[in-house]
């Protein structure tokens, strides 16, 4: 007995379209160059593979059934997504790649990110875009581990692959904040680590997968609050949950508008040089998809724009 596999062939869902089309058996028949016989049969074919009945012999018209309405709904979906495949397959061999993912570090600006993504969507290319948001080291490991194309969001010390190519985003200035009714908020400057050190931090978990993953500022036996993301962070220290050291692009709202307080410490201000990167280095072996991301981070605007441009969600 033949399957549903077997039966459900794009040919078959046409007929059924064909049929519905026409309204009756013989008139579809007579459409599809077919002799009514031949077209039966093929629909009690559909109909023995699926244990069903998709039409209501009762009427001399072809009125579906529910399973049968069902079926031409789905054909309809069928058929589009298999005109859409083509279309995406005849693309591809233009060199588009038919998924391109990105590793987006927390500290990169989502904004920015859904902006370019609106430009490249806008060429209507074949490419699927997948976002990874990955956290310190993990944004690498994403790249050189092959579960992404490009890592936005580096640090240029981590990497020490020479199959990884990457070229210098910004320089990031991380400050070390607490909420004004933070217990720190009105301490003496400059913070001391001994005194810091009787306060919970709130710190960002290391997405690697592999070994131990990074960590910054954190004190020996300081109570640790830690979240997955540093817009997690962000919010944590401004509900006064912790207090610790947050990049100054996307603090600085908030402390403009008073809701966190920079408080000077004994150590110096954190400076970090942000990177991107990708795999391969010769553009004759890069896919179109990468090509455009790539080009775009080209532009110091949109540099900056990935580093500075942060959305108030707070208050």
């Amino acid at each position: 007995m033949q399957t549903a596999r077997d039966v459900l062939t794009p040919d078959a869902l046409a007929m059924l379209q064909a049929i519905d089309a026409a309204g009756s058996f013989a008139a579809a028949a007579r459409a599809m160059g077919m002799v009514p016989s031949a077209l039966t049969y093929r629909v009690r074919q559909i109909e023995d593979a699926l244990d069903v009945l998709l039409y209501d012999r009762s009427s001399r018209q072809a009125k579906l059934t529910e399973a049968g309405a069902e079926l031409l709904r789905e054909a309809e979906r069928l058929l589009n997504d298999i005109d859409a495949v083509a279309n995406r397959v005849k693309r591809v061999a233009t060199g588009w790649e038919p998924q391109l993912t990105i590793a987006l570090d927390t500290i990169i600006s989502k904004a920015t990110v859904m902006e370019l993504c609106d430009s490249f969507f806008a060429q209507s290319p074949p490419t699927r875009i997948r976002l990874r948001d990955e956290t310190l080291s993990g944004t690498l490991e994403a790249l050189t581990s092959g579960q992404a194309d490009l890592a936005i969001g580096i640090t240029p010390d981590a990497n020490n692959s020479t199959a990884v190519h990457s070229k210098p985003l910004g320089t990031v200035t991380f400050v070390y904040a607490v909420a004004p009714h933070h217990p720190l908020a009105n301490a003496p400057e400059p913070l001391s680590d001994a005194l810091i050190q009787q306060h919970r931090a709130v710190a960002v978990a290391d997405s690697v997968q592999r070994g131990r993953g990074m960590t910054f500022g954190l004190l020996s036996g300081q109570d640790v609050f830690t979240v997955g993301s540093m817009q997690s962070k962000l919010d944590a220290q401004l509900r006064g949950l912790g207090g610790g050291n947050l990049p100054r692009c996307m603090a600085n709202p908030y402390i403009e508008a008073g809701h966190l307080v920079v408080k000077k410490t004994e150590r110096s201000q954190r400076q970090v040089s942000i990177h991107y990167a990708w795999r391969g280095g010769k553009v004759s072996t890069q896919g179109r998809a990468l090509q455009w991301w790539l080009q775009q981070l080209e532009s110091p605007t949109t540099r900056n724009a990935l580093l500075e441009k942060h959305r108030g969600n707070y208050f």
